[in-house]
């Protein structure tokens, strides 16, 4: 059986999990792993018995695929260079920092028959719990996701816009359709030079609307969505797993047997893409939308902080 040879760009915490996968999938050989800081990269590989690289040029000729997990800032170089390399891509959230990069990318990938994916695994979350079957247009979907600061600054390189609201972003933009007509957004700095708390609302042509809170400076962790149907309307708390459900369709909270390891099925679908097998689970220009509301937030916040 063909395996894919898949390296690992960083080595933090999400590059880790992302190792691992690659190191226990049938499917794919992890051929090593990328950080700029060497002994970092060398430190991880050992664990895994694989190659610790700091030329990344190098490591990309040992890959077939690449999975880059380092921080947001890097996102697009990094995957840009893998693209031109000839390597299939999948890139942690969010794809770019902008919309136009963004689609540059996927046209890019797509022009060099390469597979983009991107690590939005709160799709296979939502889609195992029905709410992405849903026929209906929703009227108005409503996110919280906060929590307290991540130990040792993680994604401190970017706003929490980026870094959590991103998934919710994602989320509206399956349910509500990619073209808003308007966004008003605030925010606040808290405990790093980005953005640590915002609020965003999205308006569209036909009348819905998106409202979105995130924060990583909250003294306790709340990640809930209401989403307001014509019949009726969904309430979910993540956390505690209650769900209020007055519309005619199935939804459940309980999915642990369906989906064990969303990350774990994000990584398999990738790979059998890059082998022909399937096609990419969240393919690269379904994703643009999100990022395009993300950089519209963050230009609405801005506007209105000294």
């Amino acid at each position: 059986m063909t395996k894919l040879k898949v390296g690992v760009a960083g080595a933090g915490v999400f590059g880790n999990y992302h190792a691992q996968k690659a190191a226990a999938s049938p499917h794919a050989d992890l051929m090593g792993i990328f950080d700029v800081d060497l002994e970092r990269a060398v430190k991880l590989a050992d664990a895994f018995g694989t190659t610790g690289y700091s030329d990344y040029a190098a490591f990309l000729k040992v890959c077939d695929a690449v999975v880059i997990a380092v921080p947001a800032t890097w996102h697009e170089q990094l995957a840009r260079q893998a693209i031109e390399a000839h390597c299939h891509v999948l890139v942690e959230k969010p794809l770019a920092l902008s919309g136009l990069a963004a689609r540059d990318l996927a046209d890019e990938a797509a022009a060099r028959g390469r597979i983009l994916q991107v690590g939005h695994q709160e799709r296979f979350v939502a889609k195992a719990m029905g709410v992405l079957a849903i026929p209906e247009t929703p009227l108005l979907v409503e996110s919280v996701r906060s929590g307290p600061p991540a130990p040792g600054g993680r994604a401190g390189d970017v706003s929490v816009i980026w870094d959590l609201m991103i998934h919710d972003l994602d989320l509206a933009a399956m349910m509500l359709g990619r073209e808003f007509t308007g966004v008003e957004a605030t925010g606040r700095r808290v405990h790093s030079p980005h953005i640590d708390e915002a609020v965003a609302e999205f308006g569209y042509a036909n009348g819905s609307k998106a409202k979105l809170r995130a924060s990583r400076a909250a003294e306790i962790r709340e990640r809930t969505m209401r989403v307001v149907y014509p019949s009726g309307e969904i309430d979910i708390d993540f956390l505690t797993r209650k769900l209020k459900n007055t519309t005619p369709y199935e939804v459940r909270v309980d999915i642990a047997a369906d989906l064990p390891d969303p990350l774990g099925a994000a990584d398999e679908g990738f790979y059998a893409a890059c082998l022909g097998r399937a096609a990419s689970p969240v393919p690269a220009h379904g994703t643009v939308a999100a990022v395009m509301m993300a950089e519209a937030a963050e230009a609405a916040v801005l506007a209105g902080v000294d």
